[in-house]
């Protein structure tokens, strides 16, 4: 029995015809987690409910920019161009389009690794349980830890990740906290913790992880280090 979920978003309508707010597709290399420095398509959709004060893509967060307009035929189009077999969505927020849920499936079907970069405020209940959820639970300094969705946290699966990005003690005593209690180095594939670039010492956050013994994935963010941080499309 299949253990996709079912869908009932656009029920009738071929995925291909739908239109998505678009804010930048692009090849590159994972910067981040477990397949850091893989070749990956990324495709940024266009939107976020949130305003992480820390955001490093704010282009991409109003809904009513327009980006580029690409139907579902036309995004597999441009990820079938790279021959990559890697493919990431990633925002703004892509789940608050709901046509990512539909269309993150069809690429399984045609066999892609799929990830999706979630903020955690959206319900990842319906994600196709192949594709690979990388979820960012907000600290205290990113002024949106109210907007987290915890009840996401007590259904990740086990291929999928767990990112904290701090910025300071208080937002490392939040994510030690909230790694004990939902018990996610033992129920996600990795947990991973960055810094606030610029904010917070490499070193700073690497001495706390090592003084409490968490068996958590430091991180940086690799595309900052090989382009400058500002540049886009990388």
């Amino acid at each position: 029995m299949s253990t996709k979920p079912i869908h009932t978003y656009y029920p009738s309508v071929d995925i291909r015809d739908v239109i998505f707010n678009l804010s930048e597709i692009f090849y590159s290399v994972q910067g981040e987690g477990t397949r850091a420095g893989l070749p990956c398509v990324f495709i940024r959709l266009q939107g976020c409910a949130l305003r992480c004060v820390w955001c490093d893509t704010p282009y991409a967060l109003d809904h009513r920019t327009v980006g580029m307009e690409k139907t579902g035929a036309d995004i597999l189009h441009e990820i079938t161009s790279y021959g990559c077999e890697f493919v990431e969505f990633t925002g703004g927020e892509p789940l608050e389009q709901q046509g990512v849920f539909p269309l993150m499936s069809l690429l399984c079907d045609l066999g892609y690794a799929v990830a999706v970069e979630t903020g955690g405020h959206v319900d990842i209940g319906t994600v196709d349980p192949r594709v690979i959820c990388i979820m960012d639970v907000k600290c205290p300094d990113s002024k949106m830890e109210s907007l987290n969705r915890r009840e996401n946290l007590t259904i990740l699966r086990s291929h999928d990740e767990v990112k904290f990005v701090i910025s300071s003690r208080n937002d490392y005593e939040y994510a030690r906290a909230c790694v004990k209690e939902f018990n996610l180095e033992n129920r996600v594939a990795a947990v991973l913790m960055s810094c606030v670039f610029g904010k917070l010492t490499f070193l700073e956050l690497v001495t706390w992880i090592l003084e409490d013994k968490l068996r958590v994935r430091f991180q940086l963010q690799m595309h900052k280090f090989i382009w400058s941080p500002t540049t886009r499309g990388v």
